[in-house]
């Protein structure tokens, strides 16, 4: 346990350009007690003291905003940034070197007693707001974008943003809109896109009233020419 605290402190170091020392580890980043508090929480919970794991899984929700279910398995060098909000199911299970930001949910959809949560790879990182749901694979090396919403399995080495979540990048090659790393800026907007297919119907309405309306002078020219010829 005390190996897996070092390499929980490592990990802060080698993913947070803002921490200065191992004292500032310790008494100030959220991420870092609530690891404190699962580890402890899931040693109870494998040999059996279920319910002394929940309330110290409990105790590590009221400390640090971060819920963990001491039933969940979780990697070496796992860190979550900043943290409130995150919430991590009892089947969940994380690989080595995953990264969450703050209000990432590792969730179920299911009420069966069954693996019901997601499974990370190795080095995913997950950007604040995402929902992971359901019982698949999020491959390794995957990155998800702020605030998606993914519901499928994710290929390794791949880019997935939007709601529901889709793939943008896979093994380095665009898929739909280029997109390098967690560049929030960068992500593709289904609002926008959305708009601008209205005002591609707007502009095809346009042209078709415009047509009709020349039409229709045509035909009021044309019929008022055949009065006066008839009278």
């Amino acid at each position: 346990m005390i190996k897996r605290f070092k390499e929980d402190i490592k990990a802060v170091f080698e993913r947070d350009p803002a921490v200065r020392s191992v004292f500032e580890v310790v008494l100030c980043y959220p991420g870092f007690h609530a690891m404190i508090f699962y580890r402890i929480a899931h040693f109870c919970w494998e040999n059996d003291f279920k319910l002394l794991g929940r309330f110290i899984s409990h105790l590590g929700r009221f400390f640090s905003g971060i819920e963990i279910h001491p039933g969940a398995k979780i990697g070496p060098g796992f860190f979550v940034d900043h943290g409130m909000g995150v919430v991590i199911g009892e089947t969940a299970e994380i690989g080595t070197n995953c990264t969450l930001y703050h209000g990432v949910t590792l969730g179920g959809t299911s009420w069966a007693k069954e693996k019901r949560h997601p499974t990370l790879g190795d080095n995913v990182v997950i950007g604040s707001g995402a929902k992971i749901l359901g019982p698949f694979k999020v491959g390794d090396n995957a990155k998800i974008g702020s605030n998606s919403v993914v519901v499928k399995e994710v290929p390794d080495n791949s880019t997935v943003v939007g709601i529901p979540g889709r793939v943008v990048i896979s093994d380095g090659d665009k898929v739909e809109q280029e997109r390098n790393d967690l560049e929030h800026s960068n992500l593709p907007d289904p609002v926008a896109k959305a708009f601008s297919c209205l005002f591609d119907q707007v502009r095809h309405l346009e042209e078709r009233v415009k047509n009709l309306t020349s039409e229709q002078e045509r035909l009021h020219a044309a019929l008022d020419e055949k009065r006066t010829k008839g009278a």
